[in-house]
């Protein structure tokens, strides 16, 4: 469907573009997940892919927003995560990425976003990505007026096979120029963990998926890590809530650490 110069993207029955659960939560770690969903609004159809299609990991990241909700809830922390699929627009990229809406994902091509217009595009910048990332803006600014010290996690699944390929790492830690927490993490993951876990795996920063992280807790020089879970392990409740449960112990015993204390430090070997 076109979009006229006076239409909008979403409708009353569409629902907003992004979700905060347990908004007065009183941990200091804000948890954000950007993939959570891989509904499409009413006016892009299904973006001319088969429901198989969206089911898959080019339209969302499976299990992502249920280990989210998982340790929000062990934590008592705030959890804030986007109501559309990622082919809409991923709110991890950049809005001139060119896999922000993208028309081809892996094998997929997306037919809803060839040849966007203009309009189009800046309709999802205005109506997804904005408010998404004003939210995530807006919370932090709230806590940190208040004296608190934000702690940004991001919860992400990845495909076990990419282009035919197996994919070996189970747990990624991920990281940009500021590996203090995903340093200390990473020290201590043999402890509460048995996955195969590996510092920026399986994607790092130089693809362009530390953009969440890059906006909001690098300028502020905020604790930040970026984790990424196999979605095969996480396809049940039970798988959901083991890695919920690992990743709050890795994350409370990295932060027992004073990383907040050092100098935003470059990568050490994992």
């Amino acid at each position: 469907m076109a979009l006229t110069s006076h239409a909008s993207l979403l409708t009353v029955a569409d629902g907003g573009p992004v979700s905060v659960a347990n908004p007065s939560g009183d941990s200091d770690i804000l948890l954000v997940c950007e993939h959570a969903s891989n509904r499409i609004p009413a006016a892009l159809g299904m973006l001319g892919l088969e429901p198989e299609v969206l089911q898959s990991h080019i339209a969302w990241d499976p299990g992502a927003i249920e280990v989210a909700m998982a340790m929000a809830d062990i934590l008592d922390a705030t959890l804030i995560s986007q109501n559309f699929s990622r082919l809409v627009f991923d709110c991890n990229r950049a809005p001139g990425a060119h896999d922000a809406m993208p028309a081809i994902s892996e094998i997929y091509e997306v037919p809803g976003n060839h040849r966007l217009s203009e309009l189009e595009q800046q309709r999802r910048i205005i109506e997804i990505y904005t408010p998404f990332h004003e939210t995530v803006a807006d919370t932090i600014e709230q806590r940190t007026h208040a004296g608190r010290h934000p702690v940004i996690v991001t919860i992400h699944s990845f495909t076990p096979v990419y282009h035919g390929v197996m994919r070996e790492v189970e747990l990624g830690i991920l990281h940009d120029w500021d590996a203090r927490l995903a340093d200390a993490m990473l020290d201590h993951a043999s402890r509460f963990t048995d996955k195969v876990t590996r510092r920026n795996e399986p994607y790092g920063p130089g693809q362009g998926v530390m953009h969440t992280i890059d906006i909001h807790a690098a300028p502020r020089d905020l604790l930040n890590v970026m984790i990424e879970v196999r979605n095969d392990l996480i396809a049940d409740e039970a798988g959901q809530n083991r890695a919920a449960n690992e990743l709050v112990a890795m994350l409370m015993a990295a932060l027992e650490q004073p990383v907040h204390q050092t100098e935003s430090s470059p990568a050490r070997a994992s």
